[in-house]
């Protein structure tokens, strides 16, 4: 093993602990994985790991550092081992040798453990050569494996790489209504196979098990969400270690739809009225009002709720029921309204020869008036008429707009005799859905379950001796509209798109109130409503899709009435965007008709193949970009040629993939086409690669030679500014340029940079200059004690460290009677020292310098107090303590924790707290002292407080408050306990 590997091993360590797992990819078996590790450089052990699948990189890692670094010429083997092989699980491998006597015997081992022959591992000697062979490779044979011949040995380690694990089934997108139970289910290709699931980027772990629930069933694995909340939106991903699948979760309050709303009803005395709504929730309760009052059942009252239907009947009416009639769902802030007409028709005495008359009036009808139906309900015409003798009554039909041609030979004088034609003929009753029924003072047309067909102008005609009467009744059948047609897509983005499509062909009578649209991944079979308010435009925009999946769009027309079936689906499409533009576009060569540019790739490649780069050049000041080369180049480089010398030209690169080009890269700068002679380069110093220091008014002289031809462009900068001409002077010459700074400053220090340029090919070289002073003096010393003949000091390092490290102090000390000065410690590195050896009955101060490369500060710092060592034999008089208070207020050191229980199991909430005195505990259930229950049990032990429910029922569910008394204060901690009956 080469030398360089080994050297590396402790540095590529690093690597090692932040990506501790493996990397598993698809590899050819014969490719030697341990060769090509052999001859790379330690920068791409990340990369041939990814590339070739290394399954355990550390492992590998650590087992070669074992290996020997030379192997040294061996008598019995013509050819040994390779020092690694590599082997997928589930194939076979062959490890082979050559031996110099064809009549030796060999040995393999395992482990250090002798192998036998099995149906495993089988041994063959052909000639030379000797054979082990190993069928069917599990982890177990990831190993160390030894050849002996006598006493010499050769080494091999085999690693087993386990095939990746995929994704053979997708989730599938979800929308749900608020407390709906959820469940994402995928399947992949391996039984058992671990999978890590994912909400908008964060994982899922067990510990959110009261929330979540992880299921697997073999190859299938399910994310299970029992009460879904509007917090449980978002994206949700399934990784494995060969591929990931997402899906969204769409969480939506529930709303309650109208089906069939309550008509206004107009009946006379003796009938029955009947009210009926349907909405869309079987499991919502309602209650019904007149004018606000509640209606409650009796004999002639029946309130039923059958499904969705919700029905109010009024037996034999009476004048007191007529009134305001309205129908509340419970939990909706809506309400249905209808009118109760009572109707009292009354009769005087007329001659026998009365003349028939239609009294459309009195069910508050006037001629020419319409009547609106909802198609399938069902049409019903009670139009009261008088005359003497009794008039026959026959009904005639109309298209809209064609006029009514009545019959000359009408049917004889029967009573209330009638008949139903339509533009003169009379109709048969063939599908049994028109009636006619006379009764005495009315006639009653009536047709089950309307179409839209049976729209138009009814006219009934009543004739008797004395005369004769005509009316007409317009009927206009509503319904739902007809479905829109199959909608567009104008245009798709990274993770959206923009359909458009056209209003439906028929309105259903109503005005169209707007649109829902509906999307769906093309290979599933769940569509996902994307608006849940009536849109109202006919272009929409879809968010929130998945880039590089294909997806299908369709739309439901939305009227009075209700919505239409859905349109045809939308061709399918994919959401995808256009890469990042390329970077670091440069110019690598030039001459008097070419070019050369050089750049990267773009930093976000997209999820669609990548198709190429695409070059454009114009002249300086022109618009018109023209195509340097045919179609596209998928190099990182490209020569233009045939370009004019002289002129100075732009380029421009963008990189192309299914969704078009991207953003263009351009040169900082137009270039001239002319041929450099020379290319700048900059030879910086030896001396100038270190941080050049100086001490503050030195003379600076930065002299920096440089080469090119013709003669390039000097820019100096400073920090990224530009240099101050008041500071700094430059003098540039053709082979070098020069930065003198006569008296140089603190603020002189920083980062230079020059730059040498010649048209867009350019050289760079910094140098950085460090000005260094004296440090300023210490602060705040100050004598911390005093004792015996020592004294401790303590200070501050300095404000001014003079720009670089203080390397120490000198401390000196001085008595008050003669001031004069000594030292008591020198190059002191830390900020406290203990001056010893001091004179008893002196008074001592004390002062500290800072140090650091260029010297000491120029002023010091002083002790604001002195030190006065004393003499023996003075009195100790010892300091005097407050007694210490230890009474503490009570005080919870772990709160309750909300938990669920099942019901009929013991149950134990636990809490501690901590006072002095020993604090009274009181337990309270929904604020109500339970001390005193025996269905509770109370336990105190070192401050660990335990609530034990036998055996719950869902009544012990509520808020549980523990509190904590004594003279000190008192606290208190709660939690919720929720009790679930088993399942």
């Amino acid at each position: 093993m080469p030398a360089s590997w080994v050297l590396h091993l402790n540095e590529y360590s690093s690597f090692l602990k932040a990506s501790p797992r493996a990397v598993q990819v698809n590899t050819a078996p014969e490719v030697d994985v341990w060769e090509i590790l052999q001859k790379a450089p330690p920068s791409e052990y990340e990369k041939i790991a990814f590339q070739y699948g290394i399954t355990d990189l550390r492992g590998m890692l650590k087992r070669l550092k074992k290996m020997k670094k030379e192997e040294k010429k061996s008598e019995a083997f013509l050819k040994k081992l390779d020092p690694a092989y590599q082997v997928e699980k589930g194939h076979k491998i062959k490890l082979s040798i050559e031996v110099a006597n064809p009549d030796a015997e060999v040995k393999w081992l395992k482990n250090g453990q002798e192998i036998h022959p099995s149906g495993r591992y089988i041994f063959e000697s052909i000639g030379n050569k000797r054979l082990l062979t190993i069928n069917h490779c599990s982890l177990a044979d990831d190993a160390a494996y030894t050849c002996m011949i006598g006493d010499e040995k050769c080494f091999t380690e085999l690693f087993v790489k386990e095939p990746p694990i995929l994704i053979v089934r997708n989730l599938e997108d979800q929308m749900v209504m608020k407390g709906e139970r959820v469940e994402f289910e995928c399947e992949v290709s391996e039984e058992g196979a671990p999978v890590k699931w994912e909400k908008d980027g964060v994982e899922l772990t067990r510990e959110e098990a009261f929330k979540y629930r992880f299921k697997k069933d073999g190859t299938k694995h399910v994310l299970i969400i029992n009460e879904a909340t509007k917090e449980d939106c978002g994206h949700y991903t399934v990784k494995t270690n060969g591929g990931e699948s997402m899906a969204e979760l769409l969480v939506q309050e529930k709303q309650l739809e109208v089906y069939q709303s309550i008509a206004d009803l107009t009946v006379k005395a003796k009938e029955e009225a009947v009210f009926k709504c349907e909405v869309s929730d079987e499991a919502v309760k309602g209650v019904w009002y007149k004018n606000g009052v509640e209606v409650k059942p009796d004999a002639r009252t029946h309130i039923t709720h059958v499904g969705r239907i919700h029905k109010l009947a009024i037996d034999d009416v009476k004048p007191e029921d007529e009134g305001d009639y309205t129908f509340v769902p419970e939990g909706y802030a809506f309400n249905l309204s209808a009118k109760l007409n009572f109707l009292e028709v009354k009769i005087d005495y007329v001659p026998r020869q009365d003349p028939p008359k239609i009294h459309l009036d009195c069910v508050g009808h006037t001629a020419e008036s319409t009547i609106v139906v909802v198609a399938g309900n069902k049409l019903r015409l009670d139009v009261p008429i008088t005359g003497d003798p009794a008039p026959t009554v026959v009904w005639t039909k109309s298209e809209k707009g064609r006029s009514r041609q009545p019959r000359s030979d009408q049917p004889a004088d029967v009573e209330f005799n009638a008949q139903l034609m339509k533009d003169g003929e009379v109709i048969a009753d063939a599908d049994g859905r028109v009636h006619v029924e006379s009764t005495k003072g009315h006639c009653i047309f009536t047709i089950e379950g309307t179409e839209r067909q049976d729209e138009g102008v009814y006219s009934v005609i009543v004739r008797n001796p004395a005369g004769e009467d005509t009316a007409d009744i317009t009927v206009k059948v509503v319904d739902v509209p007809d479905p829109p047609q199959a909608p567009k897509v104008l245009s798709v983005g990274e993770d959206s798109c923009v359909v458009t499509w056209e209003p439906p062909l028929f309105d259903g009578g109503q005005p169209v109130q707007g649109y829902v649209i509906e999307r769906k991944k093309k290979k599933s079979y769940r569509w996902m409503r994307l608006n849940y308010d009536v849109y109202k435009e006919t272009t929409y925009e879809a968010r929130r899709m998945i880039e590089g999946v294909e997806y299908e769009m369709r739309v439901y027309a939305v009227n009075a009435i209700g919505m239409s079936c859905h349109s045809p689906a939308s061709q399918p499409f994919v959401p995808i965007a256009p890469t990042s533009e390329p970077t670091g576009l440069s110019v690598d060569d030039i001459s008097d008709t070419s070019i050369s540019l050089k750049w990267r790739a773009p930093e976000r490649m997209g999820s669609t193949p990548f198709n190429g780069y695409g070059i454009e050049y114009c002249k300086e000041g022109s618009d018109e970009w023209i195509p340097a080369m045919e179609g596209l180049t998928d190099r990182n480089s490209a020569i233009i040629r045939d370009l004019p010398t002289g002129e100075r030209m732009q380029f421009r690169v963008r990189a192309y993939n299914q969704a078009g080009p991207s953003e263009p890269a351009s040169l900082a700068q137009a270039v001239t086409i002319q041929e450099i002679m020379q290319r700048p380069k900059i030879w910086l110093p030896r001396n100038l690669r270190q941080t050049l220091v100086k001490k503050v008014g030195e003379t600076i002289n930065l002299v920096i030679p440089f080469q090119g031809k013709p003669r390039p462009k000097v820019t100096w900068t400073k920090d990224g500014e530009p240099l101050d001409p008041k500071q700094v002077s430059i003098r540039n010459s053709e082979t070098d340029s020069i930065l003198f700074i006569r008296t140089s400053k603190h603020q002189d220090s920083g980062v230079y940079e020059v730059q040498v340029q010649i048209e867009n090919v350019e050289d760079k070289a910094t140098v950085t200059i460090k000005i260094v002073d004296l440090p300023g003096p210490p602060l705040d010393l100050k004598i911390m004690d005093v004792w015996g003949f020592n004294v401790a000091l303590e200070w501050k390092p300095p404000k001014n460290n003079g720009n670089c490290d203080i390397t120490g102090y000198t401390i000196q000390k001085a008595d008050k009677k003669t001031m004069e000065w000594f030292n008591v410690f020198e190059h002191y590195r830390r900020t406290n020292c203990v001056a010893s050896d001091l004179i008893m009955g002196n008074e001592y101060i004390f002062r500290v310098y800072a140090a650091n490369m260029v010297g000491l500060s120029t002023e010091p710092c002083f002790s604001k107090d002195s030190a006065y060592i004393q003499k023996t034999g003075i009195d100790y008089k010892p300091p005097v303590y407050k007694e210490h208070n230890f009474l503490e207020a009570p005080k919870f050191t772990h709160p309750l924790v909300s938990r669920s229980v099942i019901a009929g199991y013991n149950a134990t909430l636990s809490c501690s707290v901590r006072g002095i005195p020993k604090p009274k505990v009181i337990w309270y259930k929904n604020k109500v002292d339970i001390s005193q229950e025996a269905k509770y049990r109370m336990f105190s032990k070192q401050g660990v407080l335990t609530l034990e429910i036998r055996k719950p029922c869902p009544f012990d569910g509520g808020v549980y408050t523990c509190k904590a008394i004594n003279e000190s204060g008192e606290d208190a901690v709660e939690c919720k306990l929720e009790v679930r009956s088993p399942l």
